[in-house]
């Protein structure tokens, strides 16, 4: 397994018309994220980077939408992904379209978007999957070189460990779209063979508490002894 953190930099494409059936991603996309839009509430919503900048929200309920990237059109904050200009826990929900997939250093996103999401915040992320005709486009000469074929992939399970550790979630996660050139996300191939779908769709939550229990501090909080007690006993030895 490769390392995530690359010094090779990536340019993200300006708009969905750069990738390879471009149109038929982001539609899908759309689709797989019509019935949780409705869900999220709150009062900022942030769309990172540029293809999240042009993804159709409008069913959802948050009231200020508002677009965070480097450079490109329709950009309200432009801004470095790995230093936002937010406070903390300022953000209710964010949508991360296909963003780690071009970055040097995906780690460090997701713990800036950690560090503005409020509590129990929302986080949306999409991906392309490495098992699928997208993986193995990448193997092609010439053809790797296009978007999205020169991106960086991740699998499912890796980009929901990340969030493990981050203490998320996670709500919902699956592929999609077995083939590039389907309009529709929900297409009888996805659904008998999702396993191999051309993107990811993960939705989790921020959690405050561990979701993990340590049954040593369970002990130590039960068995615990006051101050007092151990001093009463100090002051008897003294006295004898």
């Amino acid at each position: 397994m490769r390392a995530a953190r690359t010094s090779k930099i990536l340019s993200p494409p300006s708009s969905w018309d750069e990738l390879s059936y471009g149109n038929s991603y982001r539609k899908a996309l759309e689709q797989q994220l019509e019935p949780w839009l409705p869900r999220l509430f709150g009062f900022h919503l942030m769309k990172l980077g540029r293809l999240s900048a042009l993804l159709d929200t409008q069913s959802c309920m948050v009231s200020h939408h508002f677009n965070v990237a480097s450079s490109g059109s329709d950009i309200q904050v432009y801004a470095d992904s790995f230093q936002l200009p937010f406070l903390d826990k300022t953000i209710d929900a964010c949508l991360l379209a296909n963003t780690l997939s071009y970055s040097e250093d995906p780690h460090r996103i997701l713990r800036e978007v950690d560090r503005v999401l409020i509590d129990d915040g929302w986080l949306i992320m999409s991906g392309f999957n490495p098992f699928s005709i997208v993986g193995g486009m990448k193997l092609v000469p010439f053809i790797r070189n296009r978007h999205p074929y020169c991106c960086r992939v991740f699998s499912k399970m890796r980009m929901i460990d990340w969030l493990s550790l981050l203490n998320y979630e996670v709500l919902h996660h699956s592929h999609f779209q077995v083939v590039p050139w389907g309009p529709q996300g929900r297409s009888l191939l996805s659904a008998h063979i999702p396993a191999v779908g051309c993107q990811t769709l993960i939705i989790a939550r921020k959690r405050t508490i561990p979701l993990t229990p340590n049954p040593l501090l369970a002990f130590q909080k039960r068995f615990r002894v006051s101050r007092g007690a151990v001093g009463a006993t100090k002051d008897m030895h003294n006295e004898k």
